[in-house]
């Protein structure tokens, strides 16, 4: 019997985790071991074959240098703990899937920044957050995103006030929605790493969304 990859989600560390629970049941529907790992659910010490750095609170300004007085909800020991998963991974080149937060937390290890608030640059697109796939996004033809998803076009959902700004170091934009403000990442280089600023995991019973966790764990070596 082959062994199942074990996939390691990071997220907040309460009780009641929408996230945690629907991200685990995607994964174990594309083959994989889900992990819960946040700041009171310490990681079980057993080997990951790849990991996702799940949504949640605003990434602390300080990271990225953003406005420290800005009245914000954060987390620092999440913050820190993600950091250290985000750099493991990349250092051990495991797959790794960012969703929203996650995503912008990669492109800040990378050395990129963010847009602290977003709401003031929406033009043509509602800032109305909701899990239902009502946000449209534009994904780059040829990348990595298109080709899994199978689209150039994606319904998607929005839980979001922030957004990545520039990029860091071998990350490219492979999706943007109406008002061009980032919506996907990946790495230039091939590593398997991809950002997307939606939540997935709430859209796992769409094609093109459960492609994001079978590539993940497709990708493990």
């Amino acid at each position: 019997m082959v062994e199942r990859p074990r996939v390691g989600v990071t997220g907040n560390g309460r009780r009641w985790a929408p996230s945690w629970w629907c991200s685990a049941l995607a994964l174990r529907l594309a083959g994989a071991i889900p992990e819960r790992i946040s700041v009171r659910h310490p990681p079980s010490g057993q080997h990951l074959d790849a990991l996702v750095i799940g949504g949640g609170n605003d990434i602390g300004p300080e990271h990225y240098e953003g406005d420290i007085d800005a009245k914000v909800k954060l987390d620092p020991e999440r913050d820190q703990l993600e950091i250290e998963w985000i750099n493991r991974a990349m250092n051990a080149g495991i797959p790794l899937l960012g969703i929203c937060r996650g995503a912008q937390l990669i492109n800040v290890v990378l050395g990129g920044n963010l847009h602290q608030d977003i709401r003031p640059l929406r033009k043509r697109t509602y800032n109305r957050p909701g899990l239902l796939p009502t946000k449209q996004v534009h994904v780059a033809s040829g990348s990595v995103l298109a080709g899994l998803c199978g689209k150039l076009h994606l319904r998607v959902n929005s839980l979001h006030h922030q957004a990545i700004r520039d990029t860091g170091e071998g990350l490219r934009v492979v999706g943007r929605d109406l008002d061009l403000i980032t919506q996907a990442v990946e790495h230039t280089d091939g590593q398997p790493i991809i950002g997307v600023q939606w939540h997935p995991e709430y859209l796992f019973y769409l094609p093109s969304q459960f492609a994001l966790f079978r590539w993940l764990v497709s990708r493990v070596s």
